[in-house]
């Protein structure tokens, strides 16, 4: 019976595991996809904005 003490934790892990990725591939776009890609964009071109150096600094 040792082998079955044995494979129970990474075979509860992978379950888990498994129950994990089908939920974050479920929450994948939906109603609230359109949101989250403007919150993004929003995002990624406060970046691009901070991180244009000035026309004639110290680069």
């Amino acid at each position: 019976m040792d082998y079955v003490s044995a494979l129970v934790p990474p075979v509860v892990m992978a379950v888990f595991f498994i129950g994990l990725v089908r939920v974050i591939v479920k929450t994948q776009g939906g109603a609230a996809k359109a949101k989250e890609d403007a919150a993004v964009d929003a995002a990624l071109a406060r970046a691009e904005g901070v991180r244009k150096v000035p026309a004639g600094g110290d680069a």
